[in-house]
C-alpha cells in the first residue's frame, strides 16, 4: 500500500493540510485530476502513457503476491470474464446509483466551501486527449478496485479482522487518497467505499466494481473535456 494508494493518501493529507493553512478559503483552490505534463504534444502523450503504465505496476505486484500464496486472483477476486452480463449490468447500476447522488454531493460541498474546485481534465485538445482520458479512467478503476477492495479485503480476512473493521479500513483508505479534493471528496469516496466493500463481500467479484468505476471516471473526464464550458459553470462557483 505504501508503494501505491497508501502513499497517495499520505500526500493527499499533507496537501490538504497545506491548503487549509495557507490563509485562503478551501473553495478557492483547484484540484486538477488530469493535468498536462509538457507543452510539447507528443512528449506530453509519452508522459501520460508512462504514468498510466507505472501506476498499474502495484496491481501486478499484488497479483504476484496472491499467486505466491497459492491463490488464483482472477477466480478468487472475481477479476475475469466468466460472468460478463452480471459484471456489466451491476457495474452500470452501481455507476448510476453512485454517480447521480455524487453530482449533488459535489455541488453541495462546493456551495458549503468544504471542497476544492475540481477540474477533471486540463489536457489540451489534441487528437489523443480523449483516448488517454479513457485509459486513465480504466487505470484508476483497476488500481483502486483491485488493491483497495480485492487485495486489501482478502488480506484483512486472512488476518481474521471483523467485517465492520474491514469495511471501515477499505472505505477510509479510499476516502483518504481523495483528500486533496477537500472534505467533499473524502466523504463521497468513503460512502462509495462502503458500498463497494459490501458488494464485494456479498458477491466476491471485483469486475463489476472496475466496470462501475471506469464508467464514472470516463463520464467525468471525457464529459469535462467535450462538454461546452457553459454546462460546467457549477463546478467553479
Amino acid at each position: 500500500m505504501l508503494l501505491s494508494l497508501g502513499q497517495s493518501a499520505i500526500w493527499s493529507l499533507v496537501r490538504l493540510t497545506a491548503t487549509l493553512t495557507d490563509g485562503k478559503p478551501l473553495a478557492s483552490h483547484t484540484a486538477t485530476l488530469n493535468a498536462p505534463l509538457s507543452p510539447r504534444p507528443y512528449l506530453d502523450l509519452t508522459y501520460q502513457l508512462l504514468n498510466i503504465f507505472f501506476d498499474l505496476v502495484p496491481v501486478a505486484l499484488a497479483w504476484y503476491l496472491l499467486r505466491r500464496d497459492d491463490m488464483n486472483p482472477g477466480r478468487d477476486l472475481g477479476i475475469d470474464l466468466r460472468r460478463p452480463g452480471f459484471d456489466a449490468g451491476w457495474g452500470a447500476a452501481l455507476a448510476a446509483g453512485i454517480g447521480i447522488p455524487g453530482l449533488l454531493l459535489v455541488y453541495t460541498a462546493l456551495q458549503l466551501g468544504i471542497s476544492a474546485q475540481i477540474v477533471p481534465s486540463a489536457l489540451q485538445p489534441y487528437w489523443w486527449a480523449v483516448p488517454v482520458l479513457i485509459l486513465s479512467a480504466i487505470q484508476n478503476a483497476v488500481l483502486e478496485e483491485v488493491l483497495v477492495v480485492g487485495y486489501l479485503i482478502t488480506r484483512l480476512r486472512q488476518l481474521s479482522v471483523s467485517v465492520p473493521a474491514i469495511i471501515a479500513c477499505s472505505a477510509v483508505l479510499r476516502g483518504s487518497y481523495h483528500l486533496y479534493q477537500g472534505f467533499g471528496g473524502f466523504i463521497g469516496n468513503v460512502v462509495m467505499g462502503v458500498i463497494f466493500a459490501l458488494f464485494y463481500l456479498r458477491t466476491k467479484r471485483v469486475m463489476p466494481l472496475i466496470v462501475a468505476h471506469s464508467l464514472l471516471d470516463i463520464t467525468a473526464f471525457v464529459g469535462y473535456e467535450l462538454l461546452p464550458d457553459s454546462w460546467l459553470g457549477w463546478l467553479h462557483p
